[in-house]
């Protein structure tokens, strides 16, 4: 039976932040004596990062700056200047003169990345165990393939967050589907959308733009769309020194925090989309057609399936319920992150937890676990220690290099004894 293969880490699941690490590696390596062996296992065929939603005109919520590296090593060949010049477009993207690029440009710029990678990289992998970790981890595919690595970082992003008791069908979705289900969708007369944030406000507006003759009913409990928060001051929780200060607060700091700027991330729109949505409204409005309907302070009381999908949508102010016979309901309902402990399996009892039945995690972004020789690493999942930038880009280039540093520093130093025997025996 052959050995499998040993690395000194193996990274779980190849998105955007792992991808960050595998750069972080190979620049690394680049001038190291002693280099990083690393390997990272994705389940899908190729680089893909939210495909379902990468429609034509959205654009990034975050500075092209927070890029995969520029945050760490802003001289890297890995950036995305870099990569604008390598397609001939940086003078043209320099007089756009804007720092939000378009979503599905940032995504070529991340498949573009992961290509000058891909040596260290196994796609239509997917990882189903892990076992051992004294001092290595044995990793094992639907394959059968198995690796060992003497670290594990968990990168497997997140997943799509429904409702309690939500069904999904051919009629019924959620919004990480949109593109690769919506050319099956032929002549809708009514699609509803549920949710507040900025996937919901993109879908409304998408689905309003692509079925001319369609109504389309946005469904959501909030008095209307909010605002994402911007502004300089509040941004500066995604900082670096951010996560050094919200790693470091008490849990009631912690919790406040959280309140105060969950505005900067979650159910929030931007302001020029909620503007292009308002405008719609009145617009119809001065015609006499309305196509665009907004229910606020709604909910939706019972969802059923027959001839057609039938939404019962309650007002939370006065108790009225409309209902609603669509052709399409759309969820967006946002993300939750993936729960890293059963892919541990029994690995899971040696990590520690707090109070509030939460992983514990370093600072480092290590798991707690004094049980095992290995160590495992997050790279998400840690919100609640790290605070908002987690599972976001707005750190990835620092939080990449953090782990990095770690590993380095932990890995044993080489055994050079058995060299000297033989050098002495010689």
């Amino acid at each position: 039976m052959p050995v499998p293969p040993e690395f000194d880490l193996i990274g779980v699941g190849f998105g955007p932040s792992n991808l960050a690490l595998a750069i972080a590696v190979a620049e690394h390596n680049a001038g190291a004596a002693e280099p990083v062996t690393a390997h990272f296992l994705e389940r899908q065929p190729r680089f893909g990062w939210h495909r379902g939603m990468l429609l034509e005109d959205a654009t990034m919520q975050v500075s092209f700056l927070k890029d995969l590296v520029t945050m760490r090593n802003p001289a890297s060949g890995f950036s995305f200047l870099s990569y604008l010049h390598s397609r001939g477009r940086l003078v043209d993207f320099i007089n756009h003169k804007t720092l939000f690029p378009l979503r599905t440009e940032f995504h070529d710029y991340f498949a573009w990345a992961a290509a000058q990678v891909d040596d260290q990289v196994s796609y239509g992998a997917e990882v189903v165990s892990v076992r051992g970790g004294d001092p290595y981890f044995e990793v094992r595919t639907a394959a059968g393939e198995v690796y060992r690595a003497r670290n594990l970082v968990v990168g497997t992003g997140l997943r799509p967050n429904l409702p309690e008791g939500a069904r999904t069908s051919d009629r019924i979705w959620h919004n990480s589907e949109l593109l690769h289900r919506i050319e099956d969708v032929r002549e809708p007369r009514r699609c509803v959308v549920l949710g507040a944030g900025q996937s919901a406000a993109e879908v409304t507006a998408f689905l309003h733009d692509r079925f001319p003759g369609a109504e389309v009913c946005s469904v959501f409990a909030r008095y209307g769309f909010s605002s994402s928060d911007d502004s300089s001051f509040a941004n500066r929780i995604f900082d670096p020194e951010g996560v050094d200060a919200f790693y470091s607060a008490p849990e009631d700091v912690k919790r406040r925090l959280m309140n105060y700027h969950a505005n900067t991330n979650y159910s929030a729109v931007d302001l020029d989309l909620i503007d292009d949505l308002y405008r719609r409204v009145y617009r119809e409005k001065v015609q006499g057609t309305q196509r665009l309907r907004i229910f606020n302070t709604s909910r939706p009381a019972d969802i059923t399936e027959d001839d057609t999908v039938r939404v019962t949508v309650e007002s939370l102010t006065t108790g009225e319920k409309t209902v609603l016979d669509a052709d399409l309901l759309v969820y967006a309902t946002g993300y939750l992150p993936a729960d890293p402990t059963p892919l541990l399996g029994e690995l899971a009892r040696e990590c520690r937890r707090d109070e509030h039945g939460r992983l514990r995690v370093e600072r480092d972004y290590r798991l707690v676990a004094p049980g095992l020789g290995g160590a495992v690493y997050l790279q998400g999942g840690t919100e609640h220690s790290h605070g908002i930038t987690s599972s976001l880009l707005s750190n990835t280039a620092v939080r990449v290099g953090e782990i990095l540093t770690s590993i380095v520093e932990r890995r044993p130093a080489p055994d050079w004894s058995a060299e000297y025997a033989v050098k002495e025996w010689a």
